[in-house]
């Protein structure tokens, strides 16, 4: 399958940084918790000096939801609402150690990241406008029709695993105990965000070695070279 983001997002988004990684032999019984834990300090310090609304990285992305036609403090990118949780609530819920790991990094760098379960993704995986026929699962089990234009993640199938691009996440394709085969997208929009979206793929390819001990293939997609392949398990 492919990853990629469609020529009309980055002719709309040039300032797009998008950095994406593949791993397979993840489970959920590895203790992840030093790290997390440290890059959840590094946000609770920031955050000690000014609320995310103020963070370059969050007002780039609010930009975008605004260029979208998406009320910026309406519907937040999911970095956003992470930070807003952990300002609030001191900490983050605990999911699956990968999506911990995942949720502490993006608030780490105040950009998003989404985990996806690549066993429920059917066929490629394309950053678009909607056409309106596409189905969305939400994480609590309710079913939605993405309005045509919304920026989504669509598979061949017809599933939006994303909605209002980096806004909320499909139940359909969230990782869970039995996931093994995974595909973690980062995407950033602020000046400066190529180095620190590489910095994030490194950090997380070094936890997926430690931890799991399984490697993992990175790339940096740019609208010239816009596409991730990813091998087809079979078997």
């Amino acid at each position: 399958m492919r990853f990629r983001h469609s020529p009309e997002i980055w002719s709309a988004f040039p300032e797009l940084t998008c950095g994406v990684l593949h791993a397979t032999g993840v489970t959920p019984d590895v203790d992840v918790t030093p790290r997390p834990a440290g890059y959840l300090d590094a946000a609770r310090d920031r955050l000690a000096a000014g609320p995310e609304g103020g963070f370059p990285e969050i007002q780039a992305w609010r930009r975008a939801f605004t260029r979208m036609g998406c009320p910026p403090t309406r519907y937040r990118c999911a970095a956003e609402s992470l930070l807003r949780r952990l300002r609030r609530d001191g900490d983050l819920p605990r999911l699956h150690p990968l999506v911990d790991l995942g949720n502490a990094l993006s608030t780490r760098y105040a950009v998003p990241v989404a985990v996806l379960d690549l066993a429920r993704i059917d066929g490629d995986l394309t950053v678009r406008p909607a056409d309106g026929t596409e189905h969305y699962l939400g994480l609590g089990g309710e079913s939605d029709h993405p309005a045509p234009g919304e920026v989504i993640f669509a598979d061949q199938g017809g599933h939006a695993h994303a909605r209002r691009w980096c806004h909320r996440q499909s139940g359909a394709s969230a990782v869970r105990d039995d996931t093994t085969d995974v595909l973690v997208v980062i995407e950033a929009m602020h000046e400066g965000a190529t180095p620190a979206v590489h910095r994030m793929l490194d950090e997380l390819a070094a936890a997926l070695d430690e931890l799991w001990r399984v490697p993992s293939r990175t790339a940096l997609l740019t609208a010239e070279a816009p596409e991730f392949a990813v091998p087809v398990r079979t078997g």
